[in-house]
């Protein structure tokens, strides 16, 4: 098998020849190994087993002067963040609006986003690897970074109107963002990724009925919508989010990534028995405990622990536990977890 059709069968829920290979890095680990071995992006990929290739729309809309001096960096939705990588916001402008507020908001134009050349990058790639395609719609963090995290919980239970007249736009602009990208590139694209951390290291950061109630509706129009170009789905997720995977299940999420085994209710054999022949989980070898505070030898071992609890039946997809390896990483162990997946996840 080729790593393309290795993930189909993952994604089928048949048996591939072998586990394949995640590789989600930071720009700063990135660049780090690439120094270390002497390799380019293409190479990196390839020593690293990653059976994903990802493309991406450009934004190529108006260019915004930044209001805060300290900004790094703005969103779609006129939201300023100052701080490392995306940084936090540097205001809410809808923390105190009204239906009408929001109705009236300067709201993005999904034709900002150009697609022209997602397809080409994608075809490039002559059907090797299994490619990750769509925009990202983080549309829980765009309501957050809007009204404000503690407002917008409070306004869940106050206000629901508002949440759902904001969601709903938020929404409305990733869904034709990712048409546009589907009408242009769907038959050169496998998965639609998309991502939105609904845990902490503590539990989910809501309540099933409230997950159900305001976020359900939104993730299933955007499954619907890949699916109905011929997509699978995968979610990028962090944290504990036992009690939330059913409702992402009947959603239509075919797959959750970077499962991550330290947070509560996340115990790896618990999720494999309950949801394994429902949905694929991508990740699972930790980041933290393993990645960073184990020697070679230690991150061998455990990822051979972890490939023995989630390879049986297929359904699993082996990586590290966040989407993105930190730059303090060691390189050397990186490398002894994809080479034990490499070894150890023959079927």
């Amino acid at each position: 098998m080729n790593s393309r059709e290795r993930v189909i069968a993952v994604f089928e829920h048949e048996l591939p020849d072998r586990v394949p290979c995640w590789c989600g890095a930071s720009v700063e680990f990135w660049a780090k190994a690439k120094k270390e071995l002497g390799l380019d992006d293409e190479g990196l990929c390839l020593r690293f087993r990653d059976d994903f290739r990802r493309v991406f729309a450009e934004y190529a809309g108006p260019e915004f002067p930044m209001e805060h001096s300290q900004a790094t960096y703005r969103t779609p939705f006129g939201i300023e963040r100052e701080g490392y990588g995306y940084g936090q916001p540097l205001t809410h402008p809808l923390a105190d609006a009204s239906v009408a507020d929001v109705e009236s908001y300067a709201w993005p134009d999904p034709a900002w986003m150009d697609v022209s050349k997602i397809k080409a990058a994608a075809e490039a790639y002559n059907g090797r690897f299994a490619i990750l395609g769509g925009d990202w719609s983080p549309f829980w963090h765009d309501a957050i970074d809007l009204i404000g995290m503690e407002n917008l919980y409070i306004k869940m239970y106050a206000e629901p109107d508002v949440v759902d007249a904001v969601l709903k736009h938020l929404v409305d602009y990733y869904f034709q963002v990712n048409k546009r990208i589907f009408d242009a590139a769907a038959d050169a694209i496998d998965i639609f990724f998309i991502g939105n951390d609904f845990g902490s290291q503590t539990g989910p950061l809501m309540s099933p009925d409230m997950f159900d109630r305001f976020m359900v509706p939104h993730l299933k129009r955007l499954c619907d919508l890949g699916h109905s170009y011929g997509l699978k789905t995968q979610m990028h997720c962090c944290g504990g989010i036992y009690e939330l995977i059913p409702s992402m299940i009947n959603a239509g999420i075919d797959s959750l990534h970077a499962v991550q085994p330290s947070c509560r209710g996340m115990e790896l054999d618990r999720l494999k028995s309950e949801f394994g022949d429902k949905i694929v989980f991508n990740g699972a070898i930790d980041s933290h405990h393993i990645l960073m505070e184990k020697a070679v030898a230690g991150v061998e071992e455990g990822t051979r622990l972890v490939l023995e609890t989630m390879m049986p039946g297929g359904g699993y997809i082996a990586g590290a536990s966040h989407d993105t390896i930190l730059e303090e990483t060691p390189v050397d162990n990186v490398l002894a977890m994809f080479d034990a997946i490499h070894q150890y996840g023959v079927y």
